[in-house]
């Protein structure tokens, strides 16, 4: 009796590795941009949730800020997050929430900032530097 193939050939394996090339470098970009993306998400949502209370500060003549004796801010410490730092703008010519990303941010992101902005009528919109592809819903008025 003959025995079969055992194993797999040189050619065969190369082929798989080649796929797998393949494979890894149309996925690992789109991953970095999917991260990016759903960084800027999180960073306009944490902003958008803060303004109800950054609105009613204003409205009661408080300046806003995040110290820990302010509790209108629930879930905002102190000015940082994981992604980069909050800050609150008060002053009547430049009110409004900013975020800027941090150096743990996504590459694209780095040293980047999205920002909802206040103006004088009370209507805000949204200001960021960040690629227009990575933008997140609602922030469409840059």
């Amino acid at each position: 009796m003959k025995n079969g193939q055992q194993g797999f050939t040189l050619i065969e394996l190369m082929i798989v590795v080649a796929i797998i090339g393949i494979l890894a470098a149309i996925a690992i970009p789109q991953y970095q941009d999917y991260v990016a993306r759903s960084q800027a998400a999180s960073a306009y949502s944490t902003i958008s949730s803060a303004r109800t209370a950054y609105e009613e500060n204003i409205l009661r003549g408080v300046e806003p800020s995040l110290t820990s004796s302010n509790k209108g801010f629930i879930g905002i410490v102190a000015g940082a997050s994981d992604l980069g730092t909050i800050e609150l703008k008060g002053d009547n010519s430049d009110e409004g929430i900013k975020f800027d990303f941090g150096s743990t941010a996504a590459s694209t992101l780095n040293t980047k900032y999205i920002e909802i902005q206040r103006d004088t009528n009370g209507s805000y919109k949204c200001v960021t530097n960040i690629p227009e592809n990575y933008w997140p819903r609602g922030c469409s008025d840059s």
